[in-house]
């Protein structure tokens, strides 16, 4: 075959990078309806409907933590694909394409994590929930920014979906290290082994996804039991799935994977995960709650600390010269940015759920923080964004 009749992936590359906006950002839409509808029933003559169906238990697990362990799993399935392709072959292929993104949102996490623990200092059974406000929505925040349409350059949205990306991974490692419980090495040796003969499969060059699916269930029960959590193995599925960046490859495993789950996991899981989640019923707070220090320590967080580490580390970031700013974006635009990424929804609930399991003040407190934090963010970076000049100066 002829260089001229080699097929070019960078095409795919581009298609498969603007079906995942797609899907990312009109499931974004769906999931601030789900949060909203659940708001309104957790408040509602439906409230211990709601509750007692999400407690209800079936196969020894409730349905809320069938939603968090098992349907979230297949979420970090695609988070996962969506790091090895992106990595692979696609916005962050090489290091110059991961400086911007890459600095940014290890500012985004560094920044509110610390506003978390200054505002929690002296109350050490809440300093667990530190990582809370590290983490940003890419459904939500792809969402929002899907909606101003033209009022927003490609460039941003690439870069907001890379940071997001990254900003996933950092939270992946948060809960592998972080939010351990106590291990069973028996069912980290069942990790271990399941591993090696996934890692077998890409190695041998199987291409069935079912062989990979039928051994990422018994990974997901290995890691279930091991203490570590469970979604986890959803990423380490991914790692092992073949595909991501092979030249003139077309259909592999991985992007026919990535495809199928886009639909169920951003119209499905995502807002299924948001509706199970967001419900806070709103009976008996007053103001100790609404000024509990993980309250605001989350919703500072998010709200505060999230535009301040993105810009803040954008801006150096271009100024040391270590990367290029989005193009045809202006200084605002790109501060417009840095404000959604305080929206933490769907990974902020998740890891406040790891950080205070069983302790339903502290959990209320986690999803009043978020909400708050999340929908001013929300607000704010709509506003900025409409409001911001076109072609004005460059970040």
């Amino acid at each position: 075959m002829t260089k001229e009749n080699v097929p070019s992936s960078r095409p795919r590359r581009a298609e498969a990078l603007r079906q995942f906006l797609r899907s990312e950002a009109a499931g974004g839409v769906i999931l601030m309806i789900a949060a909203v509808f659940a708001m309104i029933i957790a408040n509602s003559a439906l409230s211990s409907t709601y509750f007692d169906t999400l407690e209800r238990k079936l196969g020894g697990l409730s349905v809320l933590h069938w939603i968090n362990d098992a349907l979230m799993a297949v979420f970090f399935l695609l988070v996962g694909l969506e790091i090895k392709r992106e990595f692979a072959g696609g916005e962050l292929a090489t290091w110059p394409r991961r400086a911007l993104p890459g600095v940014a949102a290890a500012g985004g996490m560094i920044v509110p994590a610390l506003i978390y623990v200054a505002l929690n200092w002296h109350t050490p059974a809440t300093l667990r929930g530190w990582a809370i406000p590290a983490a940003t929505d890419i459904a939500f925040a792809l969402g929002v920014l899907a909606l101003l349409g033209t009022r927003a350059p490609p460039s941003l949205k690439i870069f907001l979906a890379a940071l997001a990306i990254l900003d996933d991974l950092g939270a992946v490692v948060i809960i592998a290290l972080f939010y351990t419980s106590q291990l069973a090495l028996w069912a980290l040796a069942g990790v271990a082994v399941t591993m090696v003969v996934l890692a077998a499969l890409n190695y041998f060059g199987v291409k069935q996804l079912w062989a990979y699916l039928l051994l990422g269930v018994i990974l997901w029960v290995f890691m279930h039991e091991s203490g570590v959590h469970a979604t986890l193995a959803g990423v380490l599925l991914a790692l092992t799935i073949p595909g991501g960046g092979e030249a003139g490859e077309e259909h592999t495993p991985l992007q026919e994977l990535e495809h199928r789950l886009h639909v169920p996991v951003a119209f499905f899981i995502v807002p299924l995960f948001g509706f199970a989640n967001a419900g806070v019923s709103l009976s008996g707070i007053g103001f100790d709650q609404l000024f509990h220090p993980v309250t605001i320590g989350i919703a500072a967080g998010l709200f505060v600390g999230k535009q301040v580490g993105v810009f803040a580390a954008t801006k150096l970031a271009v100024w040391l010269k270590l990367a290029e700013p989005p193009q045809n974006a202006t200084v605002m635009q790109v501060y417009g940015v840095s404000i959604l990424c305080g929206i933490g929804f769907t990974m902020s609930l998740f890891i406040g759920l790891l950080a205070f399991p069983g302790a339903s003040d502290l959990e209320a407190a986690v999803k009043i923080g978020v909400l708050v934090g999340s929908i001013a963010s929300g607000i704010l970076g709509t506003v900025v964004l409409i409001t911001a000049a076109k072609p004005a100066r460059a970040v």
